[in-house]
C-alpha cells in the first residue's frame, strides 16, 4: 500500500511562466491561473488574502510552458456569464476546472453540466450555506473533487484564525461527507516545512491532513516566492499558509 502522501496533489496559482515551468520540473501537480473576481475583494476586505490579477492570456501562456502538471483554472462563481467562461477555459486547454463561493447544489449541478465530464471538476465549499448542504452537494453527479476554502469559511463563520476552522469538528464532520460520498478532498494550502514565520507550528497544521483524509492543497504564497529554479519543499503549513 502506498503511504499517505504518495499521491498527495499540490496546485499552484501562477502567472508567470518561469514559475510554472520551474514548479512543472519539480513534479507539481496542477498549475493554473485564479480568475475569480466577483464579490471576492468585497468580502475579503481588509484581510490578508490571495487576490490576483490574472487574465485569460495568462491561462494561455502557462499552458504553453508545461509539460505534466494538469493545467487548472478557478472561475467565478456561478453567473449569466458562466457558460462562457467554461467553453474558453476548455478552449485554453484547461483539464482542471475550479468553481468558488457557491451556495446550493444547484449551482453545483449547472457548473457540471456545463463542463460536461470534458474536464475535471473541482467545487470549492466556502460559505456556511454550503456547508450546512455538504450532503446534497457532494450527491451531484460529475463532481471530481471538494475541497475546503479556509478564508472564507473563517470569515463566514466569525472564528479568529484558519487553524480553528481546520482543526474543528464541523471540518471532521464535512471532511466525513465527501469521503463517504468517495470524492476526493482537498483543503487549504501547504507552505514550506521550515517557515517559521507562522503563528501556528507547521507541524500541527500538517498533521490535520491524514487526520481529515485530504490528499490534496494550494502551494501557499510562501512556496511560490521561492526562487526560481528551487523545487518545491516537502509540504509543511501554518496558519498563513491555509487558506484559498
Amino acid at each position: 500500500m502506498a503511504a499517505f502522501g504518495d499521491a498527495f496533489r499540490l496546485t499552484l496559482l501562477t502567472d508567470d511562466p518561469q514559475l510554472a515551468a520551474t514548479a512543472d520540473h519539480a513534479g507539481v501537480d496542477r498549475i493554473g491561473v485564479d480568475l475569480e473576481r466577483i464579490g471576492k475583494a468585497e468580502r475579503q476586505a481588509g484581510e490578508d488574502t490571495r487576490m490576483s490579477q490574472h487574465d485569460w492570456d495568462d491561462l494561455v501562456a502557462i499552458a504553453r510552458v508545461r509539460r505534466r502538471a494538469e493545467l487548472f483554472v478557478r472561475i467565478n462563481p456561478v453567473n449569466p456569464a458562466t457558460g462562457d467562461e467554461i467553453e474558453t477555459a476548455l478552449r485554453a486547454g484547461a483539464q482542471v476546472i475550479m468553481l468558488p463561493f457557491f451556495h446550493t447544489a444547484e449551482e453545483v449541478d449547472v457548473f457540471v453540466r456545463r463542463i460536461g465530464r470534458r474536464a475535471k471538476t473541482v467545487v470549492l465549499v466556502e460559505t456556511a450555506a454550503a456547508a450546512v448542504r455538504i450532503r446534497d452537494i457532494v450527491a451531484v453527479p460529475g463532481i471530481d473533487e471538494v475541497m475546503f476554502g479556509l478564508n472564507d469559511l473563517r470569515l463566514q463563520l466569525g472564528v479568529s484564525n484558519h487553524f480553528e476552522v481546520l482543526a474543528s469538528p464541523l471540518l471532521d464532520g464535512l471532511a466525513r461527507e465527501v469521503l463517504a460520498a468517495n470524492l476526493a478532498l482537498s483543503v487549504g494550502g501547504v507552505a514550506r516545512h521550515d517557515d517559521t514565520s507562522l503563528p501556528i507550528s507547521p507541524d500541527l497544521v500538517y498533521a490535520q491532513f491524514p487526520r481529515l483524509g485530504a490528499t490534496g492543497a494550494w502551494l501557499a504564497r510562501e512556496a511560490r516566492r521561492m526562487a526560481a529554479g528551487t523545487a518545491p519543499s516537502a509540504p509543511a503549513t501554518g496558519s498563513g499558509a491555509t487558506g484559498s
